[in-house]
């Protein structure tokens, strides 16, 4: 097998890599996100019009929820086919699959309308957007990864830079739209608008997609690269491994949902305009776009593990002053905390993520490794928005402590688990196995050089 790690990249197919992997990642989670926005401040009042508004709340964050569990369906499906057949052909499948859902989405009945199946058809529908997101993300980060030999953390974060991006589109559009109408109009049809234009952008970002190659770590690997069953080859052989990825994804996938989803309901529900909330949101997520790029370049230099575990330290802390800055009342001090919490402080967890599982595992199964890893991780991002609105129904809105410590509590899981790792950040990606010793411990490789 030739050794790509000294053979200069092509340069072209490296930058139609990175723009097909940013701009797929920004339409996938303007989908995927634009639900999230939605279930916090339109769906509870549209499919689920039959309770009261707390309660309501509780089942559109469940709705909301179950695109998470569907994600590492998602990872396990696209991450077999991926390793087995290539990485492009089944990034073409996810970005079809997930506009498809949102499109229809759009066009879905109320409950006023069809009664229990719309909500019933709406939760199908946003299985069907988990699975195309989980199986979405592992192969845009390994286009990335696997077209550069150098600063592979900048490459592979454009991926991550994606998701803010894309909920800077969904907040954006949704908020935009609700401006032009009135209340009734916009609970009525406007919200469809946004789902509805999730069709211009699949077949824009499909255009970009259809022109990247195959990467040249899997092209390069050849039949000696394929595994039979990559799953089976990465519970049996690489079970430590997969776990340690998903304890050092955790937290940063509780303090996205804290931060981009319950925070939007909590919000309203203390006395803050809507507008308000989401124009708080909105500008956290454009600035975190520079945060990922930033922090994972410097990881690039300073490694992974220091810079995720700056991130988890400092948002453990950071789970207990988020809630009391809300608490003021005062929208200068709430859109300061979004930004500090998801433009500053998550970044740092989030952004080394897409390098750091890409090198965990080897090409055989790595697209499967990866999505697992990171989708299974990605379940405190779905989860959490509704167990903390579990926890505030239950103490009738007095549950943010509770809340900061489950956050603080998963930090310094990823903590614990950053420090079982050794560094990846020189791991050599076209090895036939990945850089773990024994003991399951990963283990230092060559830095490749620059690109």
């Amino acid at each position: 097998m030739p050794n790509l790690s000294q053979t200069p990249p092509n340069r072209i197919q490296l930058r139609r890599a990175v723009a097909s992997s940013f701009l797929g990642s920004v339409i996938e989670y303007y989908d995927f996100l634009l639900y999230a926005t939605a279930a916090a401040v339109v769906f509870n009042k549209v499919f689920f019009s039959s309770l009261d508004p707390l309660a309501a709340t509780v089942a559109s964050f469940g709705t909301f929820a179950t695109g998470y569990l569907a994600r590492p369906l998602g990872g396990v499906i696209f991450g077999h086919y991926g390793d087995r057949l290539g990485r492009k052909r089944m990034l073409v499948l996810t970005m079809v699959l997930m506009g498809a859902a949102s499109f229809l989405i759009g066009l879905l009945p109320t409950y006023a309308q069809i009664g229990s199946l719309a909500p019933v058809a709406l939760v199908v529908l946003r299985i069907l957007q988990g699975v195309a997101v989980g199986g979405e993300w592992g192969g845009s980060v390994l286009m990335s990864a696997e077209h550069a030999t150098g600063r592979r953390g900048l490459w592979a974060s454009f991926t991550n830079a994606g998701a803010p991006f894309g909920m800077v589109l969904s907040t954006g559009v949704l908020t935009g739209t609700a401006a032009l109408m009135d209340e009734s109009a916009f609970l009525s049809w406007g919200w469809r608008v946004p789902f509805l234009l999730s069709f211009l952008l699949v077949a824009l970002g499909l255009f970009v997609r259809l022109r990247v190659e195959e990467t040249p770590v899997f092209q390069a690997a050849g039949e000696m690269g394929v595994s039979r069953a990559p799953l089976a080859d990465v519970l049996r052989h690489h079970p430590k491994v997969l776990l340690l990825g998903v304890g050092v994804g955790l937290s940063a996938f509780v303090a996205q949902g804290t931060l981009t989803t319950y925070i939007i309901a909590y919000g309203v529900r203390t006395g803050f305009a809507r507008q308000d909330v989401l124009n708080g949101l909105t500008l956290s997520s454009a600035l975190a776009v520079v945060g990922i790029l930033g922090w994972s370049a410097l990881s690039d230099r300073v490694g992974r593990r220091p810079v995720v575990l700056a991130g988890a330290l400092l948002m453990a802390v950071f789970g207990f002053v988020l809630f009391p800055m809300v608490n003021t009342g005062d929208t200068g001090v709430l859109a300061l905390a979004l930004v500090l919490g998801q433009a500053v402080i998550h970044p740092l967890m989030y952004g080394p993520l897409a390098a750091l599982y890409t090198e965990l595992f080897a090409t055989r199964s790595r697209y499967t490794g990866a999505s697992l890893g990171y989708q299974i991780a990605g379940l405190g991002a779905g989860l959490g928005p509704l167990l903390f609105a579990q926890l505030d129904a239950s103490t009738g809105g007095g549950g943010t402590t509770v809340i900061s410590v489950i956050i603080a509590a998963s930090c310094l899981l990823t903590v614990g688990c950053v420090l079982a790792l050794r560094e990846t950040s020189r791991h050599d990606l076209t090895t036939v196995t990945p850089a773990v010793t024994p003991s399951g411990r990963v283990a230092d490789a060559p830095k490749p050089s620059s690109a």
